[in-house]
């Protein structure tokens, strides 16, 4: 494959920061963001991308930018970010977010493949009532606020006011519930109410130590 230059590196960088908030960017703000006097210089940077395989664009189709080089590696600061843990997940989970944070984790946008927002947060795992999905003790899963959870997400939740982490489930017009992974485990039903604090998007395992 041909070198990429530092400026098509930059360009390529910027164009794939925009996708993961979710939309490629126009010619006219790829100029805007590097201060070209006019979109023939970003025009002429997307061909030079397109012309070395790092590019590719749908016809007549706007918005349409996106990233192809496998051996494109973004700057650490767009590929890692650090998401606040929380030891337990208040009921409400209030939009300023001060609830007791329990320090960060790095976590690695680019082998998640998530996007994340505000509003992404990390849960520690305590238990084994979540192994059949793979969940273990001590693990880390990546959670989103304010997602609409689907039939077989797994989910933390406030449920009778106790947190959890569970899978989601709608069953033939029932009450949402939440289910353990574990047969050791009971399905859980709110007597009162259910409150879905964050939709599992990602899981992080660290090494453990061999005995």
């Amino acid at each position: 494959m041909e070198t990429l230059t530092d400026r098509q590196q930059e360009v390529l960088s910027y164009i794939r920061s925009s996708q993961q908030q979710g939309r490629a960017p126009s010619l006219r703000e790829i100029a805007a963001h590097f201060g070209f006097r006019s979109m023939t210089a970003a025009r002429d940077h997307v061909r030079a991308l397109e012309q070395k395989g790092a590019l590719e664009t749908a016809p007549r189709q706007a918005r349409s930018l996106r990233v192809t080089r496998s051996d494109f590696n973004p700057p650490p600061s767009e590929r890692f970010l650090e998401v606040p843990v929380y030891g337990s997940i208040p009921a409400g989970f209030a939009d300023d977010r001060r609830q007791e944070k329990k320090g960060c984790i790095n976590v690695d946008l680019q082998i998640l493949g998530i996007r994340p927002t505000a509003r992404t947060f990390a849960l520690q795992v305590r238990g084994d009532s979540m192994i059949g999905r793979h969940i273990l003790e001590g693990d880390y899963v990546i959670l989103e606020h304010g997602l609409t959870p689907k039939n077989g997400d797994v989910v933390a939740a406030l449920i009778d006011n106790e947190s959890t982490l569970k899978t989601f489930v709608v069953d033939r017009g029932r009450p949402p519930f939440l289910r353990a992974e574990n047969p050791k485990y009971r399905d859980l039903h709110a007597a009162g109410e259910l409150v879905i604090q964050g939709v599992m998007v990602g899981l992080v395992r660290k090494a453990r130590a061999q005995n």
